[in-house]
């Protein structure tokens, strides 16, 4: 993957990405999306944020490579302090974190009546624990995808200012994924939902059917079963 060439993960990030944003791209590493956004011009500018010199010094040579220099700056600091007023940011990206880390990211960046018009996470893990933190500071789902790359399943989910509530069902599956019921999330849970069956019949196999173990697999089926159920009505 360089900036010319997306993988399908962050291809799919970059597609939901407003034209003519002005982005900030958090933990940026090579700053291939943004790098990419600028050279097809879809974006004005863009921040490639990044928490150590390592790989900061790698966007610095893809900004440099590509002579991206006045539209497209690196810059060392923890989150979404790499932002400044003056770079008048409207869309935040956050891709491949775990989803604790993200929320944390978004925590601390969002003192006071900060917000932004579209925020893109892509979790690698604790997808719902993100859509909760959107739900509980005003941010409402406004797109999911579901995506299979290199091995992986991965989600992107758009969240904009808006009140929303959410079930834990779909804090958990998502809430368009569900209406959706694409075929990629439909393939990822009923993977998940074989693997769990397969587990459960192993502790019936060694008589722990009474385990708390057991009765959490049980459930979870359970909720998997329903959620597809439901998705396909």
């Amino acid at each position: 993957m360089d900036a010319l060439h997306l993988s399908d993960r962050m291809a799919a990030v970059a597609a939901y990405v407003p034209n003519d944003a002005r982005v900030a791209d958090i933990g940026s590493d090579h700053a291939y999306l943004p790098a990419n956004l600028i050279l097809n011009k879809r974006i004005q500018f863009a921040i490639a944020g990044e928490v150590a010199k390592g790989p900061l010094e790698n966007a610095e040579h893809e900004i440099n490579k590509h002579r991206l220099n006045e539209q497209l700056i690196p810059r060392l600091a923890d989150g979404l302090a790499a932002i400044q007023p003056e770079d008048e940011i409207d869309t935040v990206v956050i891709a491949g974190m775990g989803g604790r880390l993200i929320t944390q990211i978004l925590e601390a960046g969002h003192q006071g009546d900060t917000q932004y018009d579209t925020i893109i996470v892509q979790p690698n893990l604790d997808v719902d624990v993100v859509r909760t933190w959107f739900m509980q500071h005003q941010y409402a789902i406004s797109d999911e995808r579901m995506l299979f790359d290199d091995g992986h399943y991965y989600e992107v989910v758009v969240a904009q200012p808006g009140s929303a509530h959410y079930t834990e069902t779909e804090l958990q599956f998502g809430p368009i994924n569900i209406q959706e019921n694409g075929p990629i999330w439909r393939e990822r849970w009923s993977r998940e939902l074989a693997r769990q069956r397969e587990i459960m019949e192993k502790l019936v196999a060694a008589d722990q059917t009474q385990s708390e173990a057991y009765t959490n697999y049980q459930q979870t089926s359970q909720q998997i079963e329903e959620v597809l159920a439901d998705a396909s009505k």
